[in-house]
């Protein structure tokens, strides 16, 4: 069990405590517990009860529990308070933005008892006049479970990965045992590496269908079922949807292209090829006469157009990224210290560079550094530097951007840093215009070197403040200012639809993990799969520069 599935079940425990208004001091230390236990540094399972009892935040209730969890996979306590509460209740608690105070107004005031009801009761404007709302608490409510009802049944790229990947390795083994050297392929919007992902396309080609047809039954990790068109359809245990679809061996690679592409996209290329035989993808665009496409791009833009005139980008591979910008460490909100984000960044993941960029002052919500803080960090930065020459610390900040978009320290303290990332994290309700003016004034203060994730999406859970990216990517084209891939999968912003407009205005992007702790590193991974979707090549992203390339421009920016 990872830290993170104990962190949730005792928050779930904390708030439905303060729902059924249970002793605050107890609520506090639940809840205090399931932060402390989600930013360890190290997993809880596997640990002893005396072990887990010295954690600190825990101490002898909470460690028990903690304990029992994961002997028996659940707490009696948590347990108990759920049997006594109403199951659609349980579930508005995982709605972002409502907490159990409104909940219990919700749930005991208003007698509404699932999500169902409350977002019949906001269209009905019953919640106006209830304690602690109001018409605007109303209508992001209607929002929230607007935006909710939308995801259902999509799933992050992220988090199908691992799924996806194992299913492919076991089909593999599987046909290895079936005659003719079966072809086995992965389409659709995940070949695609879309950042959002409703089902799961995969292809197998052979000779002896009907072997393949007799035996599908056999194979134990998914249980598909035929479907009216001969295609096979399965649900995966976390509701990822996969389809199954077997064709003449001869036909594996025209089927594998149009089971991947756009249609627009399939459409345009097969009106220039025809239907083949193809002996693979590649033969498919040379009989169009079009250079080969990437998978990534095949959204029906100007992708085939591009291909005519040979002028499709060499995009952008992991391999080409030489640095991570845009880190924390335990100096703000992070869980690894700065040496061990730094070391870890230079040994294991073999990059030249590597930036910090804790949080600012006005993020006290993240422990956010003041100016004496800050000259503490730059002295540790100087230290580390010296000690793991030739690799380099940049010293940058996460400079929260305000209301009137000015950034959170003075121009005296901003010249200290090599960068800075600066980052929207407050008052997310503005209208498109004055979001807009906030982000620009932020890109003319002549020491934002970064946007960072420009929309402040939550893939799923949030979307993310109205701007008007032409204007926004225009003022970075104008102040020389690169904009942010945030590479964590829940943001993935700035959204790769925008990419090309911005690569076209000359502006950089910068792939940044955003990382909190060492393994954060590895979201430049999505990353680096969404710049390849927005065309980016390694020329156009600032941590593909070398460490002299990147620290010249730095010091040129400066």
């Amino acid at each position: 069990m990872e830290n993170k599935t104990i962190a949730r079940n005792l928050r779930l425990l904390s708030q439905l405590m303060e729902l059924h208004n249970e002793n605050p001091f107890k609520i506090k230390s639940v809840a205090n517990a399931a932060f402390k236990v989600d930013k360890l540094p190290y997993a809880v399972q596997g640990k002893s009860l005396e072990e887990i009892a010295q954690i600190d935040g825990l101490g002898k209730s909470i460690s028990s529990k903690v304990w029992e969890l994961l002997e028996t996979g659940t707490m009696a306590d948590l347990k108990d308070i759920i049997a006594e509460t109403p199951e659609g209740i349980v579930e508005m608690l995982g709605i972002k933005g409502i907490g159990p105070k409104k909940i219990g107004v919700i749930w005991k005031d208003l007698g509404i008892e699932n999500i169902g009801e409350l977002y019949y009761a906001c269209n009905e404007n019953r919640l106006i006049e209830a304690k602690g709302f109001g018409l605007k608490t109303q209508d992001e409510i209607k929002k929230i479970i607007e935006f909710r009802m939308a995801g259902q049944g999509k799933f992050l790229y992220a988090h199908a990965e691992s799924l996806v990947n194992t299913l492919y390795s076991e089909l593999a083994v599987w046909l290895n045992a079936i005659s003719g050297e079966p072809l086995l392929g992965i389409a659709g919007e995940y070949r695609r590496c879309m950042e959002i992902i409703e089902d799961v396309p995969f292809l197998i080609g052979a000779d002896q269908i009907a072997e393949i047809q007799d035996k599908i039954a056999s194979f134990e990790t998914i249980a598909f079922e035929e479907q009216a068109d001969g295609s096979y359809a399965a649900t995966a245990t976390s509701g990822l949807k996969v389809q199954l679809h077997l064709v003449q061996k001869e036909d594996f690679y025209l089927n594998w292209f149009k089971l991947t592409g756009n249609e627009q996209h399939v459409n345009e290329v097969l009106a220039l090829a025809g239907n083949g035989p193809f002996e693979d993808e590649q033969a498919i665009y040379k009989a169009a006469g079009l250079a080969f496409v990437a998978p990534e791009l095949r959204e029906g833009l100007n992708e085939v157009e591009l291909a005519k005139e040979n002028k499709l980008p060499e995009l952008i591979t992991y391999e080409d990224l030489k640095g991570s910008l845009h880190n924390h460490s335990t100096w703000s909100d992070g869980v690894h210290t700065l040496e061990q984000m730094a070391i870890y960044c230079k040994d294991n993941l073999k990059m030249e560079y590597f930036g910090i960029c804790d949080h600012s002052k006005s993020a006290f919500y993240a422990n956010g550094l003041n100016e004496q803080r800050l000259y503490a960090q730059h002295q540790e930065i100087d230290a580390l530097n010296a000690k793991l020459a030739p690799f380099k610390i940049f010293k940058g900040i996460e400079s929260d951007i305000l209301n009137d978009g000015s950034l959170d320290y003075s121009d005296d303290i901003l010249k200290t840093f090599d960068f800075v990332v600066a980052s929207v994290h407050s008052n997310l309700r503005m209208d498109e215009e004055k979001a807009t003016a906030r982000l620009i004034k932020a890109i003319e203060n002549p020491y934002t070197t970064i946007l960072g994730h420009p929309t402040g999406r939550l893939l799923l859970s949030r979307k993310g403040y109205p701007i008007d990216f032409a204007k926004v990517i225009d003022a970075c084209a104008a102040n020389q200012v690169v904009i942010e891939i945030n590479a964590n999968p829940l943001r993935l912003d700035l959204d790769w639809r925008w990419h090309r407009y911005a690569l076209e205005k000359g502006v950089l992007l910068s792939i940044n993990p955003d990382a909190h702790r060492m393994e954060g590193f590895y979201d430049m991974h999505y990353g680096t799969l969404i710049g390849r979707k927005g065309s980016l090549t390694a020329a156009q992203c600032l941590n593909a520069m070398s460490l002299q390339d990147i620290s010249e421009y730095f010091s040129n920016k400066k």
